[in-house]
């Protein structure tokens, strides 16, 4: 079991810490821009490692599933709920570095492999995994020039080896990086002696150190000698990975100043370097969404003022009673539709999820959920999520009183359990496989207990004390009365086929989101940052722009073709831009990444399935409330008999 589920406490005070700051519950780390570290000179500088990743098989291992050098103690950092989830598993090392005191050739460890070790370093290799670190909450980098651009690229963490031939030999043979060129960059103050570190790099090597006589703790290696200044470089024999074949792990420290402060010290780490092409095609999808919006907004209030005023001069006519259009079903347009109560409760769950998005963009907008603030973001969507049971008992109680529903518990419960129900269930069996694969992204046992505590303990009261107050409201009332008898409903164009309009109204919703979208997934896939999230809330209100009138269009055609049944299509119609997504995912992944396990491919789709899923409720509510709004307006805006 992994540690976090020996030690639930841990767990129960991160969760209470962030439910008031949303900040981390480790001293080492911190809200961004609120408490630097000074360190003078001779201070000791503990690395901590992370957890092994890698964009081939989306499964991270603790540092110490492989064996490399130990400390005398592994001391676990206490982890929130969001790393936990993440998968970050955040140790201490036997990397131990002095402030701006360089160090040479310093030995680690010395080990010999069996098979079952030499296996699993073979294993890793393979599967292109990188090792992780941090020093002072920065994460450890590799500088690399692209042969297209001037300016560095930063990989966030190193290979644990590399595959390939050596010496003429035909066979490909694994070779292990054993040798790290730590190089840690500082701001110094013009005051003080004290400096602050604004960089953590690393250049690894594979060398197969040599040395005289017995090995004992002061042999000196003839191949990384600081007496003799003899440094490290590519040009040495690299270490094979084999059974019984002595590994040697050693390490040199650099220290370098730096004119970087440390407020702009992850400048260097967010730097995307197709920031151009981000920026060019956000603007872009801006441009081509509000000159629709622009068009869809002057058709729809030039053709309804006109229909209105027709319909409003009518009635002191003798034309009056040849109704045609949308006026004509206003007796049927408000017929509660099949199924409501699974209406009401997609409704509600759409209104939590909206509450959620909107106000964790509104943090991470703000500098609060910085990559720096790790698992910040995910503990904050996590508890968001929680708190905002009280909006969705509300909304689905209130639509479901205007359907004139009676058994308000019965909706209450529904809407507390099936959409947290079925993302449970999936997260469930995809966490089965991870553990199956011995992954430390598993999530422990402890934590799922804070999991379902945090839905039955907080969420569902909440959903009902939201029920509670909504049922409790008067009924919405409807601008116009209900015919007893439901008119039939004439035969439709093909282009007015549901199945059709709905597949259309998804498109234009999906276009506006489906750049930025590369971008989330190639951060959560690949293993980069994105914190572009001032772009990304733009985006979202364009989203919602999209979607509402997209689905007003549709739902104006509809009525004018005398088809009333537009509740559950209006819901359908933007939340149909959900299919489009999964299938960019499908798309993505076939072209993009590089997933040959089988576990690996079912856990993308898999989690992306729940991403489509949150998307579609998202976007059908938005629609739905979108054509609420306006089918009420436009038969409120006329004299009916």
């Amino acid at each position: 079991m992994e540690v976090v589920g020996r030690r639930p406490h841990v767990i129960c005070v991160s969760v209470c810490l962030t439910l008031l700051l949303f900040i981390n519950a480790a001293d080492s780390f911190y809200l961004p821009g609120v408490a630097p570290q000074d360190f003078v000179k001779g201070d000791l500088l503990k690395v901590k490692v992370n957890k092994l990743t890698s964009v081939k098989t989306q499964l991270p291992y603790s540092y110490y599933s492989i064996p490399y050098c130990k400390p005398e103690k592994i001391v676990d950092s206490a982890e929130n709920l969001g790393e936990v989830l993440r998968g970050d598993r955040i140790e201490n090392s036997p990397y131990v570095f002095k402030m701006r005191e360089a160090q040479m050739c310093n030995v680690v460890c010395r080990i010999t492999l069996n098979a079952k070790e030499a296996k699993e370093f073979k294993e890793k290799i393979d599967d292109e995994y990188r090792v992780n670190m941090i020093l002072d909450n920065l994460p450890l980098v590799v500088p690399f020039k692209r042969p297209d651009m001037d300016t560095l690229v930063y990989q966030h963490g190193f290979h644990v080896g590399l595959k390939g031939q050596y010496a003429g030999r035909t066979e490909e043979k694994y070779f292990i990086h054993n040798h790290l060129t730590f190089t840690v960059k500082y701001h110094k103050d013009e005051m003080t002696d004290a400096a602050r570190i604004v960089g953590f790099e690393v250049r690894p090597f594979s060398v197969k150190h040599e040395y005289e006589g017995e090995w004992n703790d002061k042999t000196r290696l003839t191949t990384c000698d600081p007496h003799a200044k003899r440094t490290v470089t590519s040009s040495e024999s690299p270490q094979e990975v084999e059974d019984k074949k002595e590994i040697i792990f050693t390490y040199d420290v650099e220290f370098q100043e730096s004119e970087v402060k440390w407020a702009s010290r992850w400048d260097t780490y967010l730097y995307m370097a197709d920031d151009q092409i981000h920026w060019f095609s956000i603007v872009n999808s801006l441009m081509i969404v509000l000159f629709l919006s622009g068009m869809v907004a002057m058709i729809m209030l030039r053709t309804l003022y006109r229909d209105i005023s027709k319909y409003n001069q009518l009635e002191t006519q003798e034309e009056a009673q040849e109704e045609t259009g949308w006026k004509l079903v206003h007796g049927d347009v408000f017929r509660p539709p099949t199924n409501s109560d699974l209406l009401c409760v997609y409704v509600g769950t759409g209104v939590q999820f909206f509450g959620m998005i909107l106000i964790t963009m509104i943090f991470a907008a703000l500098g609060f959920l910085s990559p720096s603030n790790r698992g910040g973001l995910m503990t904050a969507m996590l508890l968001l999520w929680v708190f905002m049971g009280i909006f969705a008992g509300y909304a689905s109680a209130r639509l479901y009183k205007m359907f004139k529903g009676t058994e308000w518990k019965k909706i209450t419960l529904k809407t507390a359990f099936m959409f947290p129900g079925i993302l449970f269930a999936i997260f469930f069996v995809l966490n089965a496989l991870i553990w199956g694969e011995k992954s430390s992204g598993a999530v422990p046992f402890g934590t799922m207990i804070v999991l379902v505590l945090l839905w039955f303990g907080i969420s569902v009261p909440l959903v009902f004390v939201g029920s509670y107050v909504g049922f409790k409201k008067p009924a919405i009332e409807d601008p116009v009365k209900t015919n007893k008898i439901p008119r039939q409903i004439p035969e439709q164009a093909w282009y007015m086929n549901p199945f059709f309009s709905i597949l259309i109204g998804g498109i234009l919703p999906f276009g506006a989101v489906f750049i930025e979208l590369f971008f989330i997934l190639t951060s959560i896939w690949l293993h980069q940052f994105y914190y572009i999230f001032g772009f990304l809330f733009l985006v979202f209100i364009i989203l919602l722009v999209t979607c509402a009138e997209i689905t007003i269009v549709l739902c104006y055609f509809q009525l004018c073709s005398e088809d009333y049944l537009w509740w559950w299509r209006s819901y359908l119609t933007s939340g149909s831009s959900a299919l489009y997504l999964f299938l960019y995912a499908a798309f993505y992944f076939f072209t993009k990444l590089n997933i040959t396990k089988p576990v690996s491919g079912i856990l993308y789709f898999g989690y992306m399935l729940i991403g489509s899923y949150a998307f579609f409720v998202l976007t059908g509510t938005i629609g739905f409330y979108a054509c609420f709004w306006f089918t009420r307006l436009i038969y409120s805006s006329v004299k009916i008999d």
